[in-house]
């Protein structure tokens, strides 16, 4: 799946998801789009002689939905005509960088070929400091996408964030939705199309300011020199045999004694003699430490984008992806794991279970059912046999009773050590079968589980989860689909 079809799926899937009542897009409108992207993906799959793909459904169902929600609603159509500016960056910046650096010898003495120029000097130094940087980026482990704030790679990845106006309610929160999720999974291709567009812009950079050296020395006579408060011509041979020492290795030039650098101070009479040499030298160094290497790191950079935006790393293993390929028979069962914490499990809520994975995950659902988690013991004690990042398991899902109180040092241990161990994210279970049962017929109860049940999502958000009612006993008072599926957090 390509990064184009990707972002049409994502969108669908935030769309549909925030429509759960069917405001925007009626159930016929969803099965007219699953069975005519079922039958344009086995169309070309018969056109390639392999398979039906899922993301060739997907894409195309992506496609049909939106392309109808377009023309119900201009501005949903407006919306999709919104594109990112930096294409437009990775333009202008280079163009900038070029002319900035062809006039940089402006700032100093046109006429002559400082020894000790500052901005020349700024440039190398600045350059060799991010090498640096790169390098201790590199080696030091992050989830974070480096030097890039989140806002500005979620500006550069969707736009502009305000919405547009007269969007039925529905389609605003889908797209509000929509705009979270693909900000977070474009998070590394956007750092690298910034990081591509900023090494090309520092290698025009320098290539202005060498165009600029050698522009001025074909219609001006440079005189070569220095000149230091503190410095005498045995430190600056020294600073510049060093700076130079790549470009004479690499390049035939001229090199230069301490009596050259002697006879060049300025304090002496300036002498024209010897001012392309510096030039070469200056143009040799920037080329070697500046253009080249950046140049090499905008194309691994580009060459990465590329790689990610033709195989966009959409994880179609998650709940609403797999329940869309189980009806259209385009993947085998999927796997809900439940981790019961402080909870037996009869058999009649097993079945209750069962019932829950066909709901989310489709009729061939299966479900995974661990033994249940003592009270109060070590999370990692307890898991240390589950693989949590089993990429045969669609949904990891923590039940917890309705019933009891949720706790911080227990409950909340227990999430918290789930959502830093399984990639895809955690569900919640709250079962309120027990509840009900031990306070039916009870005046006021009905109160008490709206209260209990608030209790309950303000503490899983407090634990960065969100927690979702069943009923084992009667899975049916909680219907579970596309549009009102199991709140799965940590997973975009």
């Amino acid at each position: 799946m390509n990064e184009r079809t990707a972002r049409d799926v994502v969108l669908m899937r935030a769309i549909e998801t925030a429509d759960a009542k069917r405001e925007i897009l009626s159930e016929d409108d969803r099965v007219y789009a699953s069975r005519s992207a079922r039958e344009l993906a086995h169309w070309q799959a018969a056109e390639g002689k392999s398979e039906p793909r899922l993301d060739h459904f997907l894409g195309q169902r992506a496609e049909l939905i939106l392309k109808r929600l377009a023309e119900r609603t201009p501005a949903f159509a407006a919306f999709r005509q919104r594109r990112s500016v930096l294409p437009l960056l990775a333009v202008l910046l280079p163009i900038v960088g070029f002319v900035a650096g062809a006039g940089l010898d402006r700032i100093g003495n046109p006429h002559r070929v400082d020894l000790l120029s500052a901005p020349l000097l700024l440039i190398l130094g600045w350059n060799l400091l991010v090498y640096l940087a790169l390098i201790v980026w590199a080696l030091v482990p992050s989830k974070t996408t480096g030097w890039a704030s989140p806002r500005l790679l979620r500006r550069l990845s969707v736009g502009k964030a305000a919405l547009p106006r007269k969007l039925p309610a529905p389609l605003a929160a889908g797209i509000a939705q929509y705009v979270t999720d693909w900000s977070q999974l474009t998070a590394k291709l956007t750092h690298l199309r910034l990081a591509r567009t900023i090494h090309f812009a520092a290698a025009t950079f320098a290539l202005g300011a060498i165009a600029s050296l050698y522009a001025r020395g074909v219609l001006t006579q440079y005189a070569a020199g220095w000149e230091s408060t503190f410095l005498a011509a045995p430190q600056v041979h020294a600073l510049l045999s060093f700076l130079f020492a790549p470009a004479l290795a690499v390049f035939p030039l001229q090199g230069f004694s301490l009596a050259d650098v002697q006879a060049l101070h300025f304090v002496q009479e300036p002498s024209p003699a010897g001012g392309a040499r510096w030039v070469h030298l200056y143009a040799a160094t920037l080329l070697l430490l500046v253009v080249l290497p950046r140049l090499v790191l905008a194309v691994v950079s580009a060459l990465r984008a590329r790689r990610i935006a033709h195989r966009f790393p959409l994880d179609l293993g998650q709940p609403y992806y797999r329940l869309l390929a189980d009806r259209v028979g385009a993947s085998g069962p999927a796997v809900l794991r439940v981790i019961p914490y402080s909870f037996t499990v009869d058999e009649a809520r097993h079945k209750g279970l069962a019932a829950v994975a066909t709901m989310v995950l489709g009729e061939q659902a299966q479900l995974m059912l661990r033994p249940s988690c003592a009270y109060g013991e070590e999370p990692k004690e307890l898991l240390r046999d589950a693989r949590l990042d089993d990429p045969d398991v669609a949904i990891t899902a923590v039940l917890f009773n309705l019933a009891a109180t949720p706790e911080r040092e227990n409950h909340g241990a227990f999430l918290d050590y789930l959502a830093r161990n399984t990639p895809r994210g955690i569900a919640v279970l709250l079962d309120e079968s027990g509840l009900v049962e031990r306070g039916a017929g009870q005046g006021g109860f009905d109160n008490r589980v709206v209260e209990r049940v608030a209790l309950w999502h303000e503490f899983c958000r407090y634990h960065h989860t969100r927690a979702t009612v069943v009923d084992l006993l009667h899975p049916e008072r909680h219907p579970l689909d596309l549009g009102n599926g199991l709140a799965v957090s940590g997973a975009a």
